[in-house]
């Protein structure tokens, strides 16, 4: 039996984006559950598909010890301010000192935080528990599919295990494998090879999904690598919306020879420098996507709109309306959008109660320019406190806590809209039944989110558009006005060159 620490920071930077991460984001948690130290993570993250449950499972499983440090997640944002990383890194390295003698330490941790002090947050975490642990004490990450991979993060690491999913339906799976590849450490007594590459270009997030190609084919191809090569093998496909020199794909690969470590890489990077073309993704205007979903849509079979470049999971406030309003120009039937985050106006439907009808000036909250809200005559149909328990295969076992919810239904066009308090994207059906939307039932579901709602929505949609409206999270990288990207980096696939 080992003493194992474990701990962890989830954050995905948007560095485009209006709002900072501070230490009250993380205190909230934006749908993930609230800053945990010590024995409190192990209650706060049962039963969720959290990467450190997996781990906590897997490790346990294996007789460990563990030793629970500090774990904390917020919702994709700006950068996270240098207080919040402190505070709460400080108390996670001060708990590791504590701690004294541990035999292994396992981290939960994202891949693309970017901190208003320090570019590479992730890597910085990670140097200072190595600097506490010292050489001999094996570490080992789990990362999200969108980590922004990093030497630092490579070089300070035994290992790095990532999610293959997205929708991630894997992140509780992913701590495991991190997990049984410290096992495997622990019981022979020593490190594997390891192997590394980035790529030279980046693609929207839309094009990442693993439903479609080509990260559909690429992923498939990881178990047989593995198998051959008798190697632990990941692919990141990164995080495009994240200003620094790091910014990207890539590849790692971990096995017993550093031979067998090489080639397992150069098999799935080939493959991934080869599939550049492939993740190109075709993204339509609010209105022609409403006029494809009032055709195509039916209850028991709705068009699901991706209103992605407003996705709170990708640093978007979940507040622009570009979408929300197409679809009362063009009076859609049966029809729903969510979640709109509006805690001024799901307050002040609460205030005048269910079946009221009065005027809302919807959104546009964080700023983003050239967006203003919009004003119109809805009626209260439903409230909701915005507790419940996630389903979907996702966030299956996520005890949500999204403030006051409201269902609010324009008066002309009957368009229908969810409204929530605290940020979080729509990618879980309870999110809409909570006020009485069965989403099923709808001819036209839009969703805040880009991916992630694909795994509890795609097996009820007719047919799934990305539309192009209003919001920080642009689907197309090559729109930011970027300026630290390293030099002859492609800003889309077969794009431009940064720097060039």
């Amino acid at each position: 039996m080992a003493i194992i620490a474990i701990g962890g920071m989830q954050h995905e930077t948007n560095t485009f984006a209006p709002s900072p991460a501070d230490y009250a984001a993380f205190e909230s948690g934006g749908g993930w559950p609230t800053i945990q130290r010590g024995e409190s993570l192990f209650e706060a993250v049962a039963g969720a598909n959290i990467p450190v449950q997996g781990a906590i499972d897997a490790l346990r499983a294996r007789g460990h010890s563990l030793v629970p440090l500090t774990w904390a997640a917020a919702s994709p944002s700006a950068q996270v301010t240098e207080d919040a990383f402190e505070r709460i890194v400080g108390d996670l390295i001060a708990r590791l000192r504590a701690a004294g003698r541990v035999d292994g330490v396992y981290l939960d941790l994202h891949g693309a935080m970017v901190c208003a002090h320090v570019d590479d947050g992730e890597g910085e975490i990670l140097r200072r528990v190595r600097e506490v642990v010292g050489p001999g004490v094996p570490v080992v990450a789990s990362l999200d599919l969108h980590a922004n991979v990093t030497r630092l993060m490579v070089a300070q690491s035994d290992a790095l295990s990532i999610y293959r999913t997205y929708p991630h339906v894997d992140m509780a799976e992913t701590g495991g494998r991190a997990a049984a590849l410290l096992d495997a450490m622990l019981t022979k007594g020593r490190r594997p090879a390891k192997a590394f590459r980035q790529f030279d270009y980046l693609t929207g997030i839309p094009s990442q999904c693993t439903f479609i190609e080509p990260c559909q084919g690429l992923y498939a191809r990881i178990a047989d690598i593995e198998r051959r090569h008798r190697a632990s093998v990941d692919f990141a496909p990164g995080f495009p919306m994240a200003d620094f020199a790091e910014c990207g794909m890539s590849v790692v690969a971990y096995a017993d020879d550093a031979a067998s470590a090489q080639a397992a890489l150069a098999e799935i990077g080939d493959a991934v420098a080869a599939a550049e073309p492939d993740f190109a993704l075709t993204l339509l205007d609010p209105d022609e996507a409403v006029r494809r979903a009032m055709r195509d849509g039916a209850p028991g079979a709705p068009v699901v709109l991706a209103d992605t470049q407003d996705n709170p999971g990708a640093g978007g406030n979940g507040d622009t309306v570009g979408l929300l309003a197409a679809m009362i120009r063009q009076r859609a039937p049966e029809a729903v959008l969510g979640l709109l985050i509006d805690p001024t106006s799901a307050a002040r439907a609460h205030e005048a109660g269910q079946g009221a009808t009065l005027e809302f000036a919807l959104g546009a909250t964080s700023g983003v320019a050239g967006h203003v809200p919009l004003a119109g005559r809805f009626q209260v149909e439903r409230l909701g406190d915005g507790r419940f328990t996630c389903t979907g295969p996702m966030f299956r076992g996520f005890r949500m806590q999204l403030g006051a919810m409201a269902l609010l239904r324009e008066e002309k066009s009957g368009v229908r809209v969810v409204l929530a308090s605290v940020k979080c994207q729509a990618a879980d059906q309870e999110m809409f039944r909570h006020v009485g939307i069965e989403p099923i039932r709808q001819r036209v579901v839009a969703l805040k989110s880009s991916v992630h709602f694909r795994a509890d929505f795609q097996p009820i949609a007719r047919e799934v558009l990305v539309v192009r409206s209003p919001g920080p999270a642009l689907a197309d990288p090559v729109e930011f006005a970027w300026k630290r990207l390293r030099r002859g980096l492609r800003m889309r696939p077969l794009g431009p060159v940064f720097g060039g």
